[in-house]
């Protein structure tokens, strides 16, 4: 499978155009987070070091194609003195598949206050998925380069007043360059991972067609994505075919690095016969 590093690394074609190249996938449909990071990667591209991307939100338009290599256009919609805001649109076959918005911000002073980090199992405790029998044939195998562990529900401490509720450790397995940036780029990458699978907790069984509608998500402080993160997932409304779904992130040090919010397609499956295989999903 696909380092991060590989699918980050895009070709410059011209000055606000990139292409991302293609990857072997067992998925039907192009990972959500591969265009989501990629887009971002685009965006960075475009701005001087000194800004530092604080929010991004997209939108999922049409399925990608794992085979064929995604183009991105960037527009340079404002270049301020602390704020510049790009816009990026990925395209296959000339048609949109994806559109984003990226907002950076240059450092500067003013209030700090954060959510406490929710009490967790240290991730240790919890078996390696590579340690598990069917880890081949799961949902692992597709990213067998990042180590995601979900902590059972009888080892979480859940609100009575929250509707869904779910916690996973998750970093990526090698050392990543140290760039703050590139970071940034990967957890984009990964935030789209199991956030939606929160929705199905309170119905196990139910088997569901599920895919990424639209995507927000703020970066608060550095991090590490080699490092562990807890994201922290919560589902506060599933109705007519869609769910939404929202996530914060906390490092080991309990310091609130990123918050999510998705709304995902979560329409009963119609054929009967599919059965579900993401392990984030209860059955």
């Amino acid at each position: 499978m696909a380092s991060i590093e590989d699918i980050l690394e895009l070709e410059r074609i011209e000055n606000d155009i990139f292409r991302g190249r293609t990857f072997p996938s067992l998925l039907q449909r192009t990972f959500g987070g591969q265009v989501a990071g990629q887009a971002l990667v685009s965006a960075v591209n475009t701005v001087d070091e000194q800004f530092r991307v604080h929010s991004l939100h997209g939108y999922f338009i049409r399925p990608g194609n794992p085979t064929e290599p995604t183009i991105y256009l960037v527009d340079r919609l404002r270049d301020g003195r602390s704020f510049c805001t790009r816009r990026v649109t990925g395209i296959q076959d000339g048609k949109a598949i994806f559109t984003m918005s990226a907002s950076f911000h240059v450092d500067d002073d003013g209030i700090s206050h954060q959510d406490t980090m929710p009490r967790a199992v240290d991730p240790e405790s919890l078996p390696d998925p590579r340690e598990l029998p069917e880890y081949d044939h799961s949902f692992y195998a597709e990213w067998k380069e990042w180590d995601i562990r979900r902590i059972p529900d009888d080892q979480q401490d859940k609100h009575a007043s929250f509707a869904a509720q779910q916690r996973v450790w998750f970093r990526y397995r090698d050392r990543l360059p140290d760039s703050q940036v590139f970071h940034v780029c990967a957890l984009a990458y990964m935030s789209d991972m199991t956030l939606i699978g929160s929705a199905k907790v309170p119905h196990p069984g139910v088997v569901t067609q599920t895919a990424s509608l639209d995507h927000a998500l703020w970066f608060l402080r550095p991090f590490r994505a080699d490092e562990w993160l807890l994201y922290d997932q919560t589902s506060p409304s599933a109705d007519f075919g869609r769910a939404l779904a929202q996530g914060r992130i906390f490092d080991r040090q309990g310091r609130m690095v990123a918050a999510v919010v998705q709304e995902g397609l979560m329409r009963i499956e119609r054929d009967p016969s599919k059965t579900a295989t993401d392990p984030f999903t209860p059955r």
